[in-house]
């Protein structure tokens, strides 16, 4: 077994190693969220923690960790007899992102239980790590249906497995510890919920701290022992200090005062539901156990809500997680201290090396640079005679503000995919409604059993059958279709030139593009963006899951210069191209945001035409938002849309109906051709 990193020795990062001994204190604190850029520590501390829990007993034999004191009645190894019993280190068990639900849950042996009447249950990662910590890496890329298996866990403490009629139950208590780059998508809410604690992790801007980091690195891969063995004592002190706590934690008191703070801030944060109230509870109770106190001051309810609120306080992707803490100390103050009204406690406590200290605020995003249009010089005429600011060469205009996004209807592209599971198009899927049978590939996962048994029936006197039991064998086996919903690629093309840079019809597409961008979100989408302008075009952002990235690149789009309308397209048809040698199961979506003008270079307009044919010819689902104004229209969209054999829309369209519904028409229209 690999020597892990010691937690003592990671540098810096005070907020995670906080947040996870506070865990290890009081598992009922929920678990950790940790959020930060690649290369920061996240997984390390992670790992390290799991050699500084106390070591736990088990039943002895039991492959469900039972606790001796009080085994679990439904256990399948069970019952249990009394007095058997070992100890053990407490498991950290990791969830791989691309794990199938049976290694997470168990599996059962069908065709056992179908031929014999048997129970023949291999036990998962749910039922190893109870008493433990369960650890995601890259939580934010995990599959839906195995997130639903999560909040099912985590919500009932027990894991259910059901398999035709067969079930089997098993308790599955864990600390859960997720890690996650922002960068790569969100979490869903609920599951973002059930996480006890968040923090923000980055990289150190000073040369110094860097230096030790590279240097302890660089120590511990020549010589993971004996790097090890340096840092024992310092383990060794946390690992008791740790315990210490544990035995501190019932004597703990939570005064009505520290509860009215807790309960006051919950309220002016806004936060949905009461958990954020009982986290928060805990977590002030853990901080002041492992203070060394038997009562929560101000400090720590400060601490537990810097901790436990900035991931519920999100409305949608676009938000940037966070507390504004001068709103933070205004409402502890006015509902006074509980270090006043509640105790005798130590007001100026020792927090130690891995003590509470606050974290830094997190940063705002700042807001994009705004022109002023009443303020502005007088433009000159453009290419197609509108409004160009004077200045270089590019015309470029500073980024106009997205209007307020709007809901959107469901848009979905045509036919049946068998892309990742999602929430958008037809798909053949795991999960969804039985639609028929097939025999399986590889080891049956979802039997289809009246297919099974008609498959097996007329062999049953062949087989010898002579009692009430159906002789199954492996080639009666069949494995039940289902139809669900996957997830698209919804790749934007927007047409930031100067013919768009009417700073009000520019908000007004922004807005429309960051609805659709929030319905890709709840979708379960990867979205890209592709923008042209001047003499060509950028991938403004690759295909990704993370939508905010996907609405902080479109807020800061500057306009202005001419339309390279080809480039544009060719460009997304490049993506699209790269795209599905990555995922060729996904289908994509192309949104092309434009006037349809075309300049610059040779025969823009026949160039363009020839790019857009290349997505019909290859039956890439499109639609066209046309951005043209003005009492003279020429149809230029409406003209695009045709060569990409998609659908047109008005810029005014789009908050009738909006753009949600327009794929159905481009399937309307195929099956019409």
């Amino acid at each position: 077994m690999s020597t892990p990193f010691p937690f003592t020795a990671v540098v810096g990062q005070d907020d995670l190693r906080l947040a996870l001994l506070l865990n290890a204190v009081s598992p009922a604190v929920g678990g950790v969220l940790v959020r930060g850029e690649k290369g920061t520590a996240k997984s390390t501390a992670v790992r390290a923690l799991s050699a500084l829990m106390p070591q736990v007993d088990v039943v002895s034999g039991c492959r469900f960790s039972c606790d001796p004191d009080a085994p679990d009645p439904a256990c399948p190894d069970g019952p249990h007899e009394p007095g058997a019993c070992v100890s053990r280190p407490a498991r950290m068990v990791e969830l791989p992102v691309g794990a199938s639900e049976d290694r997470l849950v168990g599996a059962l042996d069908i065709e056992r239980a179908l031929a014999e009447g048997v129970k023949a249950f291999e036990p998962g990662l749910l039922a190893d790590a109870h008493r433990g910590i369960l650890y995601v890496d890259e939580v934010n890329l995990l599959h839906d249906h195995l997130v639903d298996l999560l909040l099912d866990a985590a919500a009932m403490g027990a894991s259910y497995v059901e398999r035709e009629g067969v079930s089997v139950r098993h308790a599955s208590k864990f600390l859960l510890v997720g890690t996650m780059n922002p960068e790569e998508g969100e979490l869903r809410p609920q599951l973002l919920d059930r996480f006890g604690l968040t923090v923000e992790v980055a990289a150190s801007r000073e040369p110094d701290q860097r230096v030790e980091v590279v240097r302890r690195r660089l120590a511990y891969d020549d010589d993971p022992a004996a790097f090890a063995a340096r840092w024992a004592d310092e383990e060794a002190a946390v690992r008791a200090r740790i315990t210490a706590a544990r035995e501190l934690l019932p004597s703990v008191r939570l005064g009505d005062g520290a509860l009215r703070q807790i309960a006051a801030t919950c309220a002016a944060f806004e936060v949905d539901g009461m958990r954020a109230d009982i986290v928060m509870a805990r977590t002030a109770t853990a901080l002041a156990a492992w203070a060394g106190r038997t009562d929560v001051l101000a400090e720590d309810v400060r601490q537990a809500a810097l901790l436990a609120l900035p991931h519920r306080r999100r409305r949608n992707p676009f938000d940037a997680p966070g507390l504004d803490e001068d709103k933070l100390d205004e409402t502890l103050e006015e509902f006074g201290g509980p270090g006043e009204s509640d105790g005798d406690g130590d007001d100026d406590p020792d927090p130690g090396p891995d003590g509470p200290g606050g974290p830094g605020g997190q940063p705002e995003p700042d807001d994009a640079p705004q022109g002023d249009g009443d303020t502005a010089a007088r433009p000159e005429a453009g290419e197609d005679g509108e409004p160009q600011p004077r200045g270089g060469g590019a015309g470029e205009q500073s980024p106009a503000r997205a209007a307020e996004p709007f809901r959107t209807k469901v848009l979905s592209v045509p036919g049946l995919g068998e892309g990742a599971a999602g929430r958008r198009s037809r798909a053949r899927t795991e999960h969804g409604r039985t639609t028929g049978a097939r025999r399986p590939r590889g080891a049956l996962t979802k039997l289809h059993l009246a297919a099974t048994v008609r498959a097996a029936a007329p062999h049953q006197r062949a087989r010898g059958r002579s009692g009430p039991g159906l002789v199954v064998r492996r080639d009666d086996l069949r494995q039940a279709t289902r139809e669900g919903r996957e997830g698209n690629l919804v790749l934007f093309v927007v047409d930031a030139s100067g013919s768009m840079a009417a700073r009000q019809r520019m908000s007004a597409v922004k807005g429309a593009v960051l609805s659709l961008l929030l319905d890709a979100y709840q979708r379960r989408d990867k979205v890209g963006l592709v923008t042209f302008r001047g003499s060509a075009a950028d991938v403004a952002l690759p295909p990704t899951s993370s939508v905010d990235a996907a609405a902080a690149r479109l807020e800061s789009l500057p306009t202005g210069g001419r339309t390279p309308l080809a480039a544009g397209l060719l460009r997304a048809h490049e993506v699209l191209r790269v795209e599905r040698l990555r995922d060729p199961a996904r289908r994509a979506l192309v949104v092309v945001v434009t006037d349809g003008r075309a300049t610059g270079g040779p025969e823009p307009v026949s160039l363009a035409s020839r790019a857009a044919r290349l997505f019909a010819a290859d039956g890439v689902a499109s639609v066209v938002v046309d951005c043209e104004s003005g009492p003279v229209r020429l149809g230029l969209a409406g003209r695009l849309a045709g060569e990409l054999g998609g659908t047109a829309v008005t810029l005014d369209e789009l908050r009738a109906d909006s753009i949600a519904g327009l794929v159905k028409d481009v399937q309307g229209s195929r099956r019409a051709a």
